[in-house]
């Protein structure tokens, strides 16, 4: 008799272990891409065949924010604190500061991170105040990952190409000019064969894209890749094919997770840093759309967010408002471990959104956003705003009525009792949030937030 019940004990077991397993979970985000450029979210301009279908067969955020410019969102995003907290200058993440790396790496992760780093050191040795900047961030190394290749981790001026003949730090090790190579190839590839070597085992991959960032140059399905003489060339004709190309890429490596066996238990986030281009176009439901990349517009801040769990999230769309500050504390539930109360995390899950539970979703955002000081940053201004569905108020007394399916807005110049109150409960927010205030010399010193 317990010859028989042992074989049944040790299949149950198994099988509550593997019930019990939190998931995979694969954090993919596009850099300078907004909701036009999808046609999940009603784009015209490109084809994103891979995205939609991750749309289609999951849920879709129709109201899901970023800040506007890359590192102010980087850094949002990975520590759960909105940037008043812990911004120190473009290009730089507080070395002190805890991410979600860190947390999911204590909580049995093997973490991966592969793509874009620019979190270590921006500014180039002759711009104004960059001695006291320089080197100054936190290194890949130390980030919370275990295994990294990564564009942009050390200076600026070393940085090399991201995509054609891409320079690469990979683990620690520095790897010039790799020739022939694509970068977005080269990342997939090395995520794939850290699926591959962990399979058995929990993982946390971030992928930080580089496409489509500027510059605008070839991919390998461009015309002009099959001249290695023009691989670099750049021009804004190539945008669609960089779209193009990042669809694709998110196609293999979920192609990936299918040959490993590793789909059914793994959540994807598909999400993006901010807005498309200014230099790009995009037609979206018959109107052109204009990029607003580095600007508080709507264009400028509202992003696709998509999350896709075979058998695990039920097929729809969310209008739950959702920004960077959010991801943390999401990933900390669906690694069913906790955020540690001195991390001073401000964001709040959207677990339970991704299962069909209403958990008091928030009803309001907030921006602190200044990207200086930092290099070729000296032309943006600070903008302080919060808004909630409709409405749009920023700390100089401005307030805009949102469109609910475009990125548009439209200056309120006589109120209304429905303004009136969204002022009210808005300027509640600006006023929280800015408590306790910031010291003078956090508000003026242009090494620590820029000029005012």
């Amino acid at each position: 008799m317990t010859r028989l019940l042992l074989p049944l004990l040790v299949i149950f077991t198994a099988c509550a272990t593997a019930a019990d397993r939190p998931p995979n979970i694969l954090l993919i985000m596009a850099d300078d891409i907004g909701i036009e450029g999808f046609g999940c979210y009603g784009g015209q301009s490109y084809t994103t065949p891979q995205i939609d279908r991750l749309a289609a067969t999951g849920l879709r955020f129709t109201h899901a924010y970023s800040q506007p410019l890359c590192t102010p969102t980087r850094v949002e995003l990975m520590t759960g604190r909105y940037n008043h907290r812990n911004w120190r200058a473009f290009g730089l993440l507080d070395p002190a500061a805890h991410t979600f790396g860190h947390l999911l790496q204590a909580a049995g992760y093997q973490t991966c991170i592969a793509g874009k780093w620019q979190l270590h050191s921006y500014d180039p040795p002759d711009f104004p105040g960059a001695a006291t900047r320089r080197g100054t961030g936190m290194r890949a190394e130390a980030s919370g990952f275990d295994e990294h290749l990564l564009f942009h981790a050390g200076h600026t001026e070393d940085k090399g190409s991201r995509y054609a003949n891409p320079t690469l730090q990979e683990n620690g090790v520095v790897r010039p000019a790799i020739e022939g190579a694509y970068g977005e190839n080269l990342f997939v590839a090395f995520l794939a064969d850290f699926m591959k070597r962990h399979q058995q085992e929990p993982m946390f991959l971030y992928y930080p894209m580089c496409l489509p960032h500027w510059p605008m140059v070839p991919t390998p399905i461009s015309e002009a890749w099959s001249d290695p003489q023009r691989r670099l060339d750049e021009s804004t004709d190539f945008f669609p094919d960089m779209v193009r190309y990042m669809d694709q890429t998110v196609g293999r490596l979920i192609k990936h997770l299918d040959a490993l066996g590793l789909r059914e238990n793994t959540l994807i986030l598909f999400y993006s840093d901010n807005g498309t281009d200014r230099r790009i176009l995009s037609l979206m439901e018959g109107r052109e759309i204009e990029g607003g990349k580095g600007e508080p517009t709507q264009t400028g801040i509202r992003v696709p967010l998509i999350a896709n769990w075979p058998g695990k999230i039920e097929v729809g769309t969310c209008n739950d408002l959702i920004d960077a500050s959010d991801f943390l504390p999401t990933l900390a539930e669906l690694a069913h471990t906790t955020v540690p109360d001195d991390w001073g995390v401000e964001g709040r899950s959207f677990a339970p959104a991704l299962f069909g539970k209403n958990m008091n979703p928030r009803d309001w955002c907030y921006f602190w956003y200044d990207p200086r000081p930092g290099w070729d940053k000296e032309k943006f201004t600070r903008h302080v705003f919060a808004l909630d569905h409709h409405y749009k108020l920023f700390d100089d007394g401005r307030l805009f009525l949102l469109d609910d399916f475009l990125p548009s807005e439209h200056l309120i110049k006589t109120e209304t009792p429905a303004s009136r109150a969204a002022r009210e409960k808005l300027q509640t927010v600006l006023d929280r949030m800015l408590r306790p205030p910031l010291s003078k010399a956090a508000v003026t010193d242009p090494q620590v937030f820029g000029r005012p």
